[in-house]
């Protein structure tokens, strides 16, 4: 039988400077390599692709040749759409002040939410109006603790949609599913940092049964890197960013992602302290029936003896076009 390549997806659409996953599988052949290349834009050896920055919608062919048979190669058809020229951007500031607040618990080896604290050996508790320490004066001042290891907390505010703490119920879902760009920017403040497994910053979105899970984990116990979410495969994957705060100090975090318009989540940058490292890594979305809205999330794990600590945030915003 002859030798044959298939690459796969084998149509897909990418944003302008935006990276995506290609895989290639050879048929027929004791050899599996193949050798990517592209007709714009990079790849790596890997299949990690890279489309150039466009001011117009612009069609790549991207071809997986087979090294055992070089006459044979699959090929994919990639459609590059420029970044959209940018709407007004709205925002949520002192988000840290606000009402609306959930808070629960998260323990090995299933984690599922508990509540109120204390629950499944873990303890947690939020407080606000915090004075000092603080930027603004309203700092909020966050623990977690207990006697289960490697256990954590989670606070989460719906920002839009049913239950909004900010009067956006979105009565007519209108408003979440237009929304693509989001930046997520904290003070955070901790006396005591070397007790953190990590800490953890998410910005969600839901509609039409689909979840847009954003997540950013500061892995500081085991490495002192950035780790995001991918939400299709649900599981951790490492960036190579470093991620050193200081304790007693604050701590200056932005995020940026963005919802592409063919509705995978792009991971742009990571800006700590005020340097930044880039991602533009793009993963496939995740699955959730029933959900509508926009959420911020704040998360503290604990680590293998259940230590207590406590993070300050400020000046939280979230800005989102």
């Amino acid at each position: 039988m002859a030798v044959a390549v298939t690459v796969t997806p084998a149509t897909l659409s990418v944003q302008s400077g935006g990276s995506t996953q290609l895989n290639a599988e050879v048929s027929n052949a004791s050899n599996m390599a193949v050798s990517w290349s592209a007709t714009q834009g990079a790849i790596s050896s890997s299949g990690l692709y890279t489309a150039p920055q466009v001011t117009a919608n612009t069609t790549v062919t991207i071809s997986a040749t087979s090294v055992a048979e070089p006459s044979v190669s699959g090929t994919a058809t990639v459609a590059i759409t420029p970044v959209p020229a940018a709407s007004a951007q709205s925002s949520f500031s002192n988000l840290q002040h606000s009402g609306g607040w959930g808070q629960f618990g998260q323990g090995p080896p299933n984690f599922v939410d508990c509540s109120p604290s204390p629950c499944d050996g873990i303890s947690f508790w939020m407080a606000q109006a915090v004075s000092s320490p603080s930027i603004s004066g309203n700092a909020s001042e966050f623990n977690v603790g207990g006697w289960t290891p490697y256990s954590d907390a989670l606070w989460n505010n719906h920002l839009i949609g049913p239950g909004s703490s900010q009067g956006l119920p979105d009565n007519n879902q209108t408003l979440v599913p237009a929304l693509h760009n989001f930046t997520y920017d904290v003070y955070f403040y901790g006396d005591n940092l070397g007790l953190a497994q990590a800490l953890e910053f998410d910005v969600s979105q839901f509609f039409d049964n689909m979840g847009f899970i954003f997540g950013h984990e500061c892995r500081l116990a085991s490495g002192n890197e950035w780790d995001i979410w991918d939400d299709y495969h649900s599981q951790w994957i490492p960036t190579g960013i470093p991620c050193y705060p200081q304790s007693n100090a604050w701590n200056h975090l932005t995020i940026k992602v963005q919802r592409t318009s063919d509705n995978q989540l792009t991971y742009q940058s990571i800006t700590l302290n005020g340097v930044t490292g880039y991602t533009n890594w793009t993963y496939g979305h995740g699955s959730a029936p029933g959900w509508y809205g926009l959420t911020i999330n704040y998360q503290m794990d604990g680590n293998d003896k259940q230590d207590s600590y406590n993070i300050y945030l400020d000046n939280l915003t979230l800005s989102y076009q």
